[in-house]
């Protein structure tokens, strides 16, 4: 329970009372893949925005809050770059336009989205003698978090290049699509294909 104190008048905010976008509520979601509990970071907070107070910390980017992580991710286009506040309304807006689809908690959607958009498997490079071997290895849970993050983005980007589809609309169906595991999403399509690869490279 936090406390604050405003010109004298003490007004007291539960963890309850804290909602995302001042409308969506950290409670109730649930991360399912116990591998990703720690690196899916659903602290409540009312605006995510961190100012990169992770940096310098290893590991760091774990705490930092899921959804200000999409932000971050819709700002490495040239066109986006350091506009925090573009990409806030971008986020803000695909969530309206989730909960108007599915009439689901957005952060859950999203949640359920990494989790199944998380490659379990890739292949890496082993040279011996110089001859290269891609050789299969698992991924670890904050990669897997990573590479989720960046395929439903790119995958919204690619949608909205050169389209009238707004880029909301395409991250709100990217979203969702990835929710439902189904196969048109990039994101998806994606770690289905970095798997393939892995397997073949036992």
């Amino acid at each position: 329970m936090e406390s604050t104190v405003i010109a004298g008048l003490e007004s007291v905010v539960t963890l309850d009372e804290i909602k995302l976008f001042g409308k969506w509520n950290y409670k109730g979601v649930i991360v399912r893949d116990p591998s990703l509990k720690k690196y899916i970071s659903l602290k409540p907070v009312f605006l995510p925005h961190t100012g990169g107070r992770h940096e310098r910390r290893r590991f760091g980017k774990a705490e930092v809050p899921i959804v200000e992580r999409l932000m971050n991710r819709l700002m490495r286009k040239s066109k986006n770059t350091g506009k925090k506040h573009l990409a806030y309304n971008i986020v803000k807006n695909a969530f309206e336009l989730i909960y108007l689809r599915t009439r689901l908690n957005p952060l859950q959607v999203l949640v359920r989205a990494i989790e199944n958009a998380a490659p379990r498997e890739e292949t890496t490079r082993i040279m011996y003698g110089g001859i290269v071997y891609h050789v299969a290895v698992d991924v670890s849970p904050m990669r897997r978090v990573d590479l989720a993050i960046r395929h439903l983005t790119e995958g919204a980007y690619n949608c909205s290049f050169r389209s009238i589809k707004p880029i909301e609309e395409c991250l709100a169906d990217e979203i969702i699509a990835a929710a439902n595991n189904e196969p048109r999403s990039y994101a998806i399509s994606r770690k289905e294909e970095i798997e393939r690869i892995a397997l073949s490279s036992r």
